[in-house]
């Protein structure tokens, strides 16, 4: 990779060559041509300038899914700047945290969500910049309109867009971390472009193809969603919270607008191979199917490939440490018998894989051991967090940093790998990746909880079910609706416990430490 090249080189190149072409459409709330999002983001870029961001700067994008958003990142990116997209549906506190954490200098926020950010940030010595957008207004017209209010008020210049380097940071992405707080995943021009570049070889999109963009913008999947289809001139079709679980209306969106590379988690799939009646919709434009964050249920994969047939699946893996470095084509039709979960399948081509043992030493083919990875898509490293970086790595003899993805896998003669399970306890969920510590971390945080410790369990129908066990020093303990709701006000949707069990107290270890294997026994 060049040097000089940055994420949103492409997406400047397409709207150059093809100014009147598509980008981006917001399902009942219009469209944006590529000139016309290159204009948009122009004018936020001079904004940001204007507020003192700079290269290597951070900028927060707290927006629901939207043209605006979509603009924001770009107009973020011209500026030299790092975008860090925080989680619109999570407590605010929790956003707060995030951009607290990493010290953005400015926050394009949803208008509504403004006083309570400003509220959560009050107490800061150096609060960043606000740029407040009306979300009701449709096409990106409410950051066109807070730009314009900006724009008549002083006589700031274009500046032009900034030259980052290929190691400065492009975004930063939150996950969820051992301590109860969220850790920042630092991604550089070049891991991102490296990832985009990847895309382009492997799956060949053009200027015709129409992108689903379900994931939300805080999760990795999201990257190819954006990157990939703007690099190409294709079209980004914007997928939102409200829609993006329901079933029947999902299905028939994809049919109306005519979708033609589809990329989420499994249990999206599997949700639609349920319940969106796919057989009364066409799905003509549907070519390629990728799925990715956790393991896709065979019977349910085998249902949607039966509903969806003659398409191109492809089953995708990585921590957002790397986004995706292995990947592998279903082979179809998926057989009756087969009732165990495809493999991981072999490393991309622009990375390098081993697996290794406690110690650091490669393991026989066919042995367990920790899928380890290389190359110029491993991230730069968690913002502000030396020790955990420096853990997350392992460097050989000839000092090549190895990112140390916590997964064990097996490895076949023909280099493709089989996914068995985490070192640790995090796990995915709904394609999100959990750490369980982070969910106590919260149920820890209402008054009447003593004890928490939660755990994760196989479940036929959804993958993976999520139980919390609790204890209480108080007579009267909560009642379900009351946890429920608390977990609503403090953790993300995708971190709640599906199911809560009260006992005296927790089983402990001889340490003194909660037993999770005597919690795993309980009937």
């Amino acid at each position: 990779m060049r040097a000089s090249t940055c994420l949103h080189d492409a997406f400047i190149v397409s709207a150059q060559q093809s100014p009147q072409a598509v980008a981006v459409v917001e399902p009942g709330q219009g469209s944006i041509s590529y000139g016309q999002l290159d204009a948009l983001s122009d004018r936020l870029r001079d904004r940001l300038t204007e507020l003192g961001v700079s290269r290597g700067d951070r900028v927060g994008i707290y927006l629901r899914k939207s043209i605006a958003s979509v603009a924001t990142l770009l107009g973020a990116l011209k500026a030299g700047a790092a975008y860090v997209p925080v989680d619109p549906g999570a407590p605010v506190a929790r956003g707060a945290y995030i951009l607290h954490n990493c010290a953005v200098k400015a926050v394009v926020v949803e208008a509504e969500l403004a006083d309570k950010l400003a509220a959560a940030l009050a107490d800061l010595d150096a609060a960043p910049a606000v740029i407040a957008v009306d979300g009701s207004l449709p096409g990106g017209a409410g950051l066109g309109a807070a730009l314009a209010a900006a724009e008549q008020s002083t006589s700031a210049a274009r500046v032009g867009s900034v030259r980052s380097d290929a190691d400065d940071l492009a975004y930063i992405l939150y996950t969820s971390g051992s301590t109860g707080k969220p850790k920042g995943v630092m991604l550089s021009h070049q891991n991102a472009v490296s990832f985009v570049d990847w895309c382009s070889e492997s799956f060949s999109p053009t200027a015709a193809d129409r992108f689903s963009s379900h994931a939300p913008f805080h999760f990795d999947l999201s990257i190819l969603d954006i990157h990939v289809c703007l690099k190409h001139g294709a079209t980004l079709v914007l997928i939102g919270e409200d829609i993006g679980k329901d079933a029947p209306r999902l299905a028939q969106l994809i049919a109306d607008e005519r979708i033609s590379i589809w990329y989420s988690a499994p249990s999206i799939l599997a949700l639609l191979a349920q319940f969106g009646s796919l057989a009364s919709h066409d799905y003509g434009a549907l070519r390629q199917v990728l799925f990715a964050g956790e393991v896709f249920p065979v019977k349910h994969l085998r249902a949607l490939s039966e509903l969806w047939p003659g398409r191109r699946y492809y089953n995708l893996y990585g921590p957002t440490e790397t986004n995706v470095c292995t990947w592998h084509e279903v082979p179809l039709p998926v057989p009756a018998e087969r009732n165990t979960p495809y493999p991981i399948g072999q490393v991309c081509s622009h990375l390098r894989a081993r697996v290794l043992d406690e110690n650091g030493a490669p393991v026989a083919h066919g042995s367990e051991g920790e899928l380890c990875i290389a190359g110029p898509a491993v991230m730069r490293g968690y913002w502000a967090l030396p020790e955990q970086t420096s853990k997350g790595f392992f460097t050989d003899r000839e000092g090549n940093a190895w990112y140390r993805t916590g997964d064990i896998v097996t490895e076949a003669d023909d280099a493709c790998y089989t996914y068995l399970g985490r070192r640790d306890r995090m796990v995915k969920r709904r394609g999100y990746r959990v750490e369980l510590g982070e969910i106590e971390a919260g149920l820890y945080r209402h008054a009447k909880v003593k004890e928490a410790a939660v755990l994760a369990f196989a479940d036929e129908q959804d993958g993976l079910s999520i139980t919390a066990f609790l204890s209480s020093d108080e007579a009267k303990r909560p009642s379900l609706i009351e946890i429920k709701r608390f977990c609503a006000e403090n953790l993300p949707l995708y971190m709640i416990p599906d199911k809560f069990t009260w006992l005296d107290s927790l089983p402990k270890t001889s340490t003194d430490k909660v037993d999770y294997q005597r919690l795993k026994e309980l009937p």
